[in-house]
């Protein structure tokens, strides 16, 4: 056998000390996992009541981030699922399902039995197969004050041709984990990366595991090469012959010394390729370093795959530091990555001519043209890329490092050059009024459907207010001319609980949002429902303590909680998330 090198060594290295770090992180976290598997098996128990798929036409869903909107692959409709809502005090996660047409800009909503938990930084993709399938895999539920996580590794499938729930459930899936990115990779579903979090630690990963739809078993790949490192929310594209994937971008945070958190704005490439079949198939992962002009870096921006092998990011934010306050630089700008000649532009829209200035073209001679000779403005040799790093530390003792990979000059030049060609083969004069766009925004929803790019709510920041949304914008691809307003959105609406609200205050909301059961204003069905939810718990008897409580009443909790976590839950974790329900039960009740 051959020597290990020094990388290889490293290599190892790494992969012990993230193997040691997930251990530490599972097994703080297991019990704040287990009360918080007692709020999701008590919502589970709500929606146990759904027995028939009921569709409801209605107003646009509430205002999200890091929900799914999917493209349905045979009808002109969109498909909303999940998110998560914070309005200053409390968070909302949800597991709702809307359907949007298209043609006529409606909305429905689809009550279907047995649906996943509610749920947010889950991935889902769209297979074209039996009708259409929906798959969902991960994501996050959060507490209610926003303290405590806890990450899934469950898979679901949503048959769309009988609107139905399935969860598969087989051994070897990835970790619990949210942030992560899934795509469809011929008959496969490539799952890269993401996070696990509790109150005290976090991990960040970068292995990838691929489910097969034909067997419906998960295998975890082991590729050769130099990979990306650890990150959530890149993006991952496929590439159009089916034989690998893009990851660009992304982010990840560490344990610097004196419990500092370091962050990291990623802005790397990789592809992840294969190589044979069957048995023989091979992974190998490659350093990729496109033309063009980059996206500025950030994180939290929304991704698609348009027409003709083109990745769409949209939006984003980036912290920076000002004197000694922290702000977030949102964006709403749009970056088009082809794949086919590995280089990234910016979009420009045509209504946009009025307020571009034209660039002149250099005549031959002048600045490197044709027949141009050494020293007469011909390009020198190709230098590498260049990668720029800076530092920001937040109020919090967080330092962010924002990594840049600066293509060479030379690619610079030849992108703008070919911009400058563009630009001056646009027609002269047709002003055009001023355009409506998108806000800046981060961790927005994006799809394209029929050429189009559809993109839905996100949030953005005004000083300590977090303003979440719920429009609808949509951008014809092949025209690339202006933003189409499908759903308004008036940020002055937005509900916001300031720090300095009285207790008072923050009980009626809580009793406001009981009511509401899941976030949204339904009338008062839903606080009827929720009436008869609590009249259906055992009740705790006046002067009863928690463990006489828990003695009395074990036996239905246990049962409730079997009902929820199915048939092949172990016997031990059933008993536990029943004491755990039952302790919340008799909290609320106290």
């Amino acid at each position: 056998m051959g020597k290990k090198t020094k990388k290889d060594k490293k290599v190892k290295g790494a992969e012990k000390t993230a193997a040691k770090m997930e251990k530490k992180v599972s097994k703080r976290s297991k019990r704040e996992e287990e009360d918080l598997e007692a709020l999701i098996a008590e919502f589970q128990s709500l929606d146990a009541k759904k027995t028939q798929v009921v569709e409801t036409v209605c107003t646009p869903p509430s205002a999200r981030l890091n929900a799914t909107l999917s493209a349905h692959p045979e009808k002109d409709e969109l498909i909303l699922f999940g998110g998560e809502y914070f309005n200053g005090k409390k968070t909302y996660l949800y597991n709702d399902l809307f359907f949007y047409n298209i043609k006529k800009n409606t909305w429905v909503k689809s009550d279907i039995p047995n649906p996943p938990p509610r749920r947010c930084a889950h991935q889902a993709v769209v297979v074209p197969q039996g009708g259409g399938q929906l798959w969902v895999f991960g994501g996050e539920f959060a507490s209610p004050d926003g303290e405590q996580f806890y990450h899934y590794k469950d898979l679901w499938v949503l048959h769309l041709s009988t609107l139905t729930w399935e969860q598969i459930r087989v051994s070897g899936a990835p970790s619990g984990r949210s942030g992560h990115r899934m795509v469809l990779c011929k008959r496969q579903l490539l799952i890269f990366g993401g996070f696990h979090e509790s109150a005290r630690d976090y991990i960040y990963y970068n292995d990838i595991h691929a489910f097969n739809l034909d067997t419906f078993t998960w295998s975890r790949l082991t590729p050769s090469g130099s990979g990306p490192s650890p990150r959530s929310a890149c993006q991952m594209t496929p590439v159009p012959d089916g034989s690998g994937v893009l990851i660009y971008g992304g982010y990840s945070k560490l344990k610097a010394k004196k419990d500092v958190d370091k962050g990291t704005i990623h802005s790397d490439m990789h592809l992840l390729k294969r190589e044979g079949k069957d048995e023989l198939m091979k992974w190998t992962w490659s350093r990729v370093t496109p033309s063009g002009v980059k996206p500025a870096p950030r994180s939290g921006f929304s991704l698609a795959v348009g027409p003709g092998g083109r990745a769409l990011l949209f939006g984003g934010v980036c912290d920076e530091e000002d004197e000694e306050t922290l702000e977030g630089d949102f964006f709403n700008d749009l970056y088009l990555y082809d794949t086919n000649k590995n280089r990234w532009f910016p979009a420009q829209l045509k209504g946009h001519r009025s307020d571009k200035k034209k660039r002149r073209r250099g005549a031959k001679g002048e600045g490197g043209a044709e027949g141009a000779g050494p020293g007469e403005g011909a390009p020198g040799p190709e230098e590498g890329p260049v990668e720029i790093v800076k530092e920001i530390v937040t109020e919090d003792g967080t330092v962010m490092t924002i990594k840049e990979v600066i293509p060479s000059s030379t690619k610079v030049e030849e992108s703008e050059e070919e911009e400058d060609e563009e630009e001056e083969e646009e027609e002269e004069g047709g002003a055009a009024a001023a355009l409506v766009e998108p806000c800046p925004r981060s961790n927005a929803m994006a799809t394209v459907r029929n050429g189009k790019l559809f993109l839905y709510g996100g949030m953005f920041e005004v000083g300590d207010r977090q303003v979440t949304l719920n429009d609808l914008y949509a951008l014809d691809l092949h025209k690339m001319d202006v933003w189409e307003v499908l759903v308004e959105m008036d940020p002055k609406a937005q509900e916001w609980l300031e720090e300095s609200e009285s207790e008072e205050d923050e009980e009626e909301e809580d009793e406001k949002a009981a009511a509401e059961g899941d976030g949204e204003d339904e009338g008062s069905g839903e606080d009827s429902d929720d009436t008869e939810d609590e009249a259906e718990h055992p009740p705790v008897k006046p002067g009863e303590d928690l463990a006489a409580f828990q003695s009395r009443t074990e036996q239905y909790w246990v049962g409730l909680a079997r009902a929820n976590m199915g048939p092949d839950a172990k016997e031990k974790k059933v008993a536990k998330v029943g004491l755990a329900m039952a302790k919340v039960f008799y909290e609320e009740q106290a």
